[in-house]
């Protein structure tokens, strides 16, 4: 069998996601409850049956580290292992540059291991994938690399890196970052392939360009900026159609999911494709399971005549006489009599006061809201209160907020 090696980058420090990144790197922060992002690209590794993962990290990576050390330990015996790796200057007094440079100062890593094929994999997006199927992909196209793609309306596509192909709709012919007119595809002209951050490259093909990027003084040393357009101009780079890519248990509605969860728009709006009856996206699928560890808690309870409706509600946390309409609660959380939460995200050990309104919100670990506080209710009170209002009225309180 061909030897794959899986890195995961996740040095991201997510600006866009403020105030949840002011304590914990991007890939750390948490999702749907009981999750943090990194899961889902761990867990689709670790189903696909890689199991010699790096994660590369960098930005406040503390409990990012605690978080895969607690959590993520697969069989030593049988050679597996998920393990972070901060930088570490192996190649000069300088911290990673870029996301090929975070691979080019861990060379030792492809050295140890000797792959024939690297999955690199982004840590912060929300999906299910079988990255064996692009693997399989990959050594079938005899490329270099292969990057994957998902369709996505073509006047939409201005927001990512797109991919224009050649006329067999495999080879890559640009590699275009935020392109103002992007190309269509060859079978959907009204479609685009947008690059989802995730490529398999032929091992030796990725050494020999990573030194060359670190000799090139004018690169931004940027996988998806650098190294593919550089073998995108060799010929060398293939598109995997995310299209193609069938996970087990998964259901028409939520087969082609992906969701970047890089601004607190979107992060909002991810969690609520979770609580409906039939979700968006489906956190219930057994056969391909999103993985991490659980808290030891006792299940969570509703009383005093609680109303929850299209909800997720994670262990030890209670609902007490309130309602709590389309909202995912995290762990260990109370929500007291009289409350209404609605469309919100609460993260852990998060106490919503008697008589509190919470609209469409996302409130971070260990905050207090007062008895009969309004949170979205008026958006320039929630500013003057120190809140984070985003451009379409999601309301961000950071980490520990106090009210004053």
């Amino acid at each position: 069998m061909a030897r794959v090696l899986s890195i995961v980058l996740a040095g991201g420090e997510g600006k866009r996601l403020m105030p949840l990144t002011v304590d914990r790197a991007k890939p750390a922060v948490p999702f749907g409850g009981s999750y943090r992002l990194i899961d889902f690209a761990l867990s689709n590794l670790v189903n696909a049956g890689y199991t010699k993962i790096a994660v590369l990290t960098q930005y406040k990576s503390h409990s990012l580290d605690r978080h895969i050390s607690q959590s993520w330990r697969l069989s030593s015996m049988l050679g597996q292992y998920v393990a972070p790796v901060p930088a570490q200057q192996r190649r000069g007094k300088q911290w990673y540059q870029g996301s090929a440079d975070a691979i080019y100062q861990s060379m030792n890593l492809i050295i140890d291991e000797r792959p024939d094929y690297i999955v690199v994999f982004g840590a912060d997006h929300v999906y299910r994938m079988d990255a064996s199927q692009m693997v399989a992909a990959h050594v079938e196209s005899g490329a270099d690399v292969t990057v994957a793609g998902i369709r996505v309306p073509r006047e939409e596509a201005f927001a990512f890196g797109v991919i224009k192909t050649a006329e067999d709709g495999v080879t890559i012919e640009e590699f275009l970052e935020k392109p103002p007119e992007p190309p269509g595809l060859v079978d959907s002209p009204d479609e685009s392939f947008a690059s989802m951050g995730n490529y398999v490259f032929t091992a030796d093909a990725l050494v020999e360009a990573l030194e060359k990027d670190a000799k090139d003084e004018g690169s931004r040393h940027d996988m998806g900026g650098d190294i593919i357009p550089m073998l995108v101009s060799q010929g060398r780079a293939a598109v995997y159609d995310f299209k193609r890519n069938d996970v087990a248990g998964s259901t028409s509605r939520d087969r082609d999911y992906w969701r970047d969860v890089g601004t607190l728009d979107n992060y909002h709006e991810a969690h609520l494709d979770l609580v409906s009856a039939v979700p968006i996206f489906n956190l219930y699928n057994d056969s391909w399971p999103i993985f991490t560890s659980h808290h030891q808690l006792p299940g969570s309870k509703f009383v005093h005549g609680a109303s929850v409706r299209d909800s997720i509600v994670c262990a030890g946390s209670i609902v007490s006489g309130a309602t709590v309409d389309e909202t995912v609660i995290g762990v260990h959380s109370y929500v007291s009599d009289s409350a209404s939460v609605q469309r919100s995200v609460l993260l852990d050990n998060v106490r919503i006061g008697k008589g509190a309104v919470v609209r469409n919100a996302i409130i971070d670990k260990n905050v207090v809201v007062p008895d009969g506080a309004l949170i979205g209710i008026d958006h320039d009170e929630d500013r003057r209160r120190g809140f984070t209002v985003s451009d379409t009225g999601v309301v961000a309180l950071g980490k520990g907020h106090r009210f004053s």
